[in-house]
This record gives C-alpha cells, sequence and structure tokens, in this order.
C-alpha cells in the first residue's frame, strides 16, 4: 500500500509538512516488516503518532525522572533492560518512533536492522532507522496479527502499558484511538 503525507499526517498526527519528510522512512519500514493492509498501517500509524509525540520525538525526553532513575543498574527495572553499566540508563533510553529502551533491546534491534546500537545508540534518532526500528518492535512482537483482528486495545497494550489481563488502559490511549479513527478514514477503512 502506497503512503502519502495525508495519509501520514492523517495516522500520526502531525502536520502535512512534517508528515511528507516521514513518508519514505514510514512506508520503507511498513514494506520490509509487512506492515502493508490498511488496518495494519492505521494501528501503526496511530501508535507511531502518540510514541513518538506526533513524529515529533524520535528520544525520550530525559530528566531524569524517578521513573527513569530505575533505568540505571541495580534496580530491577534496569536488570529487565540489560542495563549492566552505569550510565545505561540515559545512554540506552527510549529511541526511535516506537522507543526502543535497555542495552538488550538496542542489541537486539541493532542485531536485526545490522547497526551498531551499543557502540552509536543515536542511530535510532535519524528517521530511516528510528521508521525501522519502530516496524522491527512492530514485527517482533507480532502486532500484525492484533491489527488484522481489529483490536486496537490490544495493539496499544502491546506497545505500552498493561498486560491483555489488565483493566487499566495503555498510556494515551484515547489520543491513540482518536489517531487510529482518523488513520482508517484516511484509508477508507
Amino acid at each position: 500500500m502506497q503512503l502519502n503525507a495525508s495519509i501520514v499526517a492523517a495516522g500520526c498526527g502531525s502536520t502535512v509538512l512534517r508528515a511528507s519528510q516521514w513518508v519514505q522512512p514510514i512506508q520503507s519500514a511498513c514494506d520490509r516488516y509487512e506492515i502493508n493492509t490498511p488496518l495494519r498501517i492505521a494501528a501503526f500509524l496511530a501508535t507511531v503518532g502518540v510514541e513518538s509525540g506526533r513524529l515529533v520525538w524520535v528520544r525520550e525526553i530525559w530528566g531524569p525522572t524517578p521513573a527513569q532513575s530505575l533505568y540505571e543498574p541495580q534496580s530491577k527495572k534496569a536488570a529487565q533492560l540489560g542495563n549492566t553499566e552505569p550510565g545505561d540508563g540515559r545512554k540506552f533510553c527510549g529511541r526511535g518512533c516506537i522507543q526502543v529502551t535497555g542495552r538488550s533491546n538496542y542489541a537486539a534491534c541493532g542485531k536485526a536492522l545490522g547497526l551498531d546500537l551499543i557502540s552509536h545508540p543515536e542511530l535510532l534518532e535519524q528517521p530511516a532507522n528510528a521508521a525501522l526500528s519502530a516496524a522491527w518492535f512492530w514485527s517482533t512482537h507480532k502486532i500484525n496479527g492484533l491489527a488484522d483482528g481489529g483490536d486496537f486495545l490490544a495493539v496499544s497494550r502491546a506497545v505500552n502499558l498493561g498486560s491483555a489481563t489488565s483493566r487499566a488502559m495503555p498510556n494515551g490511549y484515547s489520543e491513540r484511538l482518536a489517531l487510529y479513527g482518523a488513520a482508517k478514514k484516511s484509508l477508507g477503512v
């Protein structure tokens, strides 16, 4: 399916001008990871829109906040992320259109994309790599199947916050749902 700036803008909630800068990177990422049907694309664009602040941020804003402080070793969260060295929390903060976070995730993403993200984590801030890392995450977590079934709540939970059994709504769910609706409308779904 061929994307254009209007579709990306609607799905991500960005301006058409900003979306025009992202069409090619997002198209390439979608093509590579078979995000290629209207429902898949709508769910992907809406998710990317929320996770990137409407295509504005490809790097986590660092405080550090109390939550971000937990990315540093010796916390349980740091261990889950594979952050083993002092400074890993900040070095491997969330990057990409769907924020890859933690040394282990950077290593896996880098291997899949053929990038040395351990030595150069900032590579995920480049539009092509930011979009590819999001599509890689999407594929790795088998989100196309959830999108195919139209289960956008499950899509949202798979990306950010909550399990399938949790009653809590994922971060920014109302915004995600609005963008999903706009994306589907722009795609004629």
